[in-house]
């Protein structure tokens, strides 16, 4: 008689939300269909856009003889770290200047995080402190919390982000709870377009979260997925990261370049450390590389080619700003034409939000029941949460999504 399989007490995993929404959306044969869901951008006719200075840049690497396939080394290619850090702190960086900040190569955003969350739980606070605070805003991006369990942390806290009575920051319960939290605990933070609710602190609300991080001595561990993507300036889209620089703090980024290059199954990400000296940067890019070494041995280099080839040739670079403003600019027509249409329905409720908030993503403020119905009745696939993906709406989707939520909002209140 056959033995059981070893694996037969493993219980299926829940698929992933998100990617399991696209699934849905794909099975689904209306014609009315609109996918709200994954964070991809699209174009006006719904399809996904290779930006042509990406085009151009792979068709010169693919002519380049002198290119190979030979490992890179384990910390990636050094001129895709080196400019992926310069466009993240800025061409006039003192922390660069002072060759105080260090890169490391990542498979995206996701692996960013992990290799920074493995170092701090071995390496920061004492050795193995799997016991520091993570702080993560309610509601953040859901693999925020999946990262930081993985690498073994086991105090995972929330910190207050989103009002949901005005739809906005509750910038009064952040810092109350920043001035709660432990000394030297880590606090994650969105660098711009926070995801899910596309609501950022001013300026001025990020001045006095940096003064209470800085009295408290938490650490900043800033995730900057939309540089570039959420207001169509990068300097304008990395204020807050160069903010925390200037004024001493120490810091970790998390860099993707899926959105603003439009590379996201290339997987380019690119942590950079900020430290008070060079030698402090060195001692950290050696035991990551160890923890690197251990977990993909070496990166790709196809994306960290594009991207670095982008980012040193003046006239390539000047042609992907004018691509990344592309997409952010049609994100901003159309929140403006949903809050134009969502009002001139006189649907139930403030829209101005849609507006205040920036980046790929809206908080609607849509409730369960609602976002059931929209999904069951209507066909629009959104998440549970109520945010959506603004670059799933199209001059062509937009008065059916703008009634359709006006159905759903006046039909469950």
């Amino acid at each position: 008689m056959a033995a059981g399989s070893v694996f037969a007490s493993v219980p299926r995993a829940p698929p992933v939300a998100v990617f399991q929404l696209t699934a849905d959306f794909r099975e689904d044969a209306d014609p009315r269909k609109v996918n709200l869901g994954v964070g991809a951008y699209r174009t006006d006719e719904g399809q996904p856009w290779v930006l042509p200075v990406v085009k151009k840049v792979e068709q010169k690497i693919a002519n380049d003889a002198s290119l190979n396939h030979e490992y890179l080394p384990i910390l990636g290619l050094p001129e895709f770290r080196a400019n992926a850090s310069r466009i993240a702190l800025g061409d006039d960086s003192r922390a660069i200047k002072e060759n105080r900040v260090g890169g490391v190569q990542c498979l995206g955003g996701t692996g960013a995080l992990r290799i920074g969350a493995e170092f701090l739980r071995r390496w920061y606070n004492g050795t193995n402190n799997i016991a520091t605070p993570v702080y993560i805003s309610s509601p953040s991006w859901e693999n925020h919390n999946s990262v930081f369990v993985n690498a073994g942390f086991k105090d995972i806290r929330a910190y207050r982000y989103w009002d949901a009575a005005k739809r906005g920051l509750d910038l009064e319960g952040l810092l109350e709870d920043m001035e709660s939290a432990p000394e030297f605990s880590i606090f994650i933070l969105h660098a711009c377009a926070h995801n899910p609710t596309g609501t950022d602190p001013t300026l001025e609300q990020w001045k006095h979260i940096a003064a209470v991080m800085k009295r408290r001595f938490l650490f900043p561990f800033f995730d900057s997925a939309y540089q570039g993507f959420a207001s169509g300036c990068l300097d304008r889209d990395a204020w807050a990261l160069r903010y925390f620089v200037s004024e001493g703090f120490e810091l970790f980024c998390a860099q993707s370049f899926s959105k603003n290059f439009g590379l996201y199954n290339e997987r380019v990400g690119n942590l950079s450390v900020v430290g008070k000296d060079a030698d402090n940067v060195q001692r950290v890019l050696s035991q990551m590389e160890k923890i690197v070494r251990a977990i993909w041995s070496n990166p790709p280099s196809q994306g960290a080619r594009i991207v670095a080839t982008t980012l040193t040739c003046p006239q390539l670079f000047a042609e992907w700003k004018d691509n990344v403003k592309t997409m952010a600019d049609r994100v901003l027509l159309m929140r403006s034409e949903l809050r134009a249409r969502l009002q001139a329905l006189g649907t139930p409720g403030t829209w101005n939000h849609i507006t205040e908030q920036i980046g790929m993503f809206s908080f609607t403020g849509l409730n369960p029941k609602q976002v059931e119905y929209m999904i069951k009745e209507k066909h629009i696939y959104l998440m549970a949460s109520g945010r959506i993906n603004m670059c799933g709406l199209t001059t062509k989707n937009l008065d059916y999504v703008a009634s359709s939520i006006h159905e759903a909002v006046t039909k469950f209140q």
